[in-house]
Parts: C-alpha cells; sequence; structure tokens
C-alpha cells in the first residue's frame, strides 16, 4: 500500500487543483485580506489617539507606524507587480498621520490588490518577476505566485502584531483566522 501512496496524493492535488486553481487561491486571500484589515481598523478605531501611537514593542512599534508600514509595503509591491501606483522609498514611511485618512488609503489599496489579482491567470503566476529589495537592491527574480503569497502572509505577519498591541491595551482579542472568514463572509470561496 505504502508504494501507492505518492501516486494517490498526486491524483488528490491535481484534483484539488482543477476545482481550486492558485489564482482562484489568492482571489480569496486579496479577499480574506480585505476582510481582515477591516477588523483590525474597526478595533484600532476605538484607540485614543494616545493608544493608537504608543510604542507597544512590536517591530514598528505602534498601530500607527505598524498599520502604516502595511500600507507603504502594499504600496511598494503592487507597484512592482502592476507597474502602476506610488511606491515610498522607505518602509518605515508614515504616508498619512491621520487614521481616517490611512484606513480610507489602506480600503483603496485592498480594493486594487482584490482588482489587480482579479486578472492573474495560472500562467501568469508561473512566470518569472524580478524585483529589487529596498533593503538589499539587487535584482531578485521569482515567480509571481510565492511572491504574491509573501505579500498576503507579510499582511498577516504585521496584523498579528497589531492585535498584540490591541490586547496589551486590554482591547477584545479579535477573531482573524482565514477559516472564520470561509465560514461567514468568505463562504464564496468554500
Amino acid at each position: 500500500m505504502a508504494s501507492h501512496t505518492p501516486v494517490i496524493f498526486a491524483d488528490m492535488m491535481a484534483l484539488i487543483h482543477r476545482r481550486f486553481p492558485m489564482h482562484r487561491h489568492f482571489q480569496m486571500f486579496a479577499d480574506y485580506n480585505r476582510w481582515a484589515n477591516a477588523l483590525v481598523y474597526e478595533a484600532c478605531a476605538s484607540l485614543s489617539d494616545e493608544e493608537y501611537r504608543a510604542d507597544k514593542g512590536a517591530f514598528f512599534g505602534s498601530a500607527h507606524r505598524t498599520l502604516n508600514h502595511l500600507l507603504t509595503a502594499d504600496r511598494i509591491w503592487l507597484k512592482r507587480m502592476t507597474g502602476s501606483g506610488t511606491a515610498p522609498e522607505a518602509l518605515d514611511a508614515i504616508l498619512f498621520d491621520d487614521f481616517v485618512a490611512l484606513r480610507e488609503a489602506r480600503e483603496a489599496e485592498d480594493r486594487r490588490l482584490i482588482d489587480w489579482v482579479g486578472t492573474l491567470t495560472e500562467e501568469q503566476l508561473a512566470q518569472p518577476f524580478s524585483y529589487s529589495p529596498i533593503s538589499n537592491p539587487t535584482v531578485i527574480t521569482q515567480p509571481l505566485g510565492p511572491v504574491l503569497s509573501h505579500v498576503f502572509n507579510h499582511q498577516t505577519h504585521h496584523r498579528g502584531q497589531v492585535h498584540m498591541i490591541l490586547t496589551s491595551l486590554g482591547k477584545p482579542s479579535l477573531i482573524l483566522d482565514l477559516i472564520y472568514f470561509l465560514r461567514a463572509e468568505g463562504r464564496q470561496w468554500t
């Protein structure tokens, strides 16, 4: 039986890929990203300005700086991937000092990401993609799919830091798990 396991696994993976190809997987992540960002911003809207700007030991210190970093990084990546939009030159750029303006910009960037990901094909995801990191300006070439995986994973990583900031301020814990999204607002992806 063990000798057939790789064949059975390969057949199962081929079936999954036919039912849920990678471009659809990324469309789901773009929609999830929008949903999770909305929850984080809603929670941060309840903070006082002092709490919002307080350094709580996250990589970028405060919720304010971390949310700005996420928008900065998404703008950098979308500029690289689409060739359009603005791209800040520093990862710690403060694009918006005002929370309301930052939230509106985040919503617009989430919509932009959803729209662009919706145009991608399996072939495009497999194509080589070249870019130069801000932190190490050398040309790197990778398939677009793994790069896009990084974009979504990066969002999750720093949203987790904002979540830590919120709970350290005594705010309720947020449920940001993908599976909860899929059971509610994201049912169209299951």
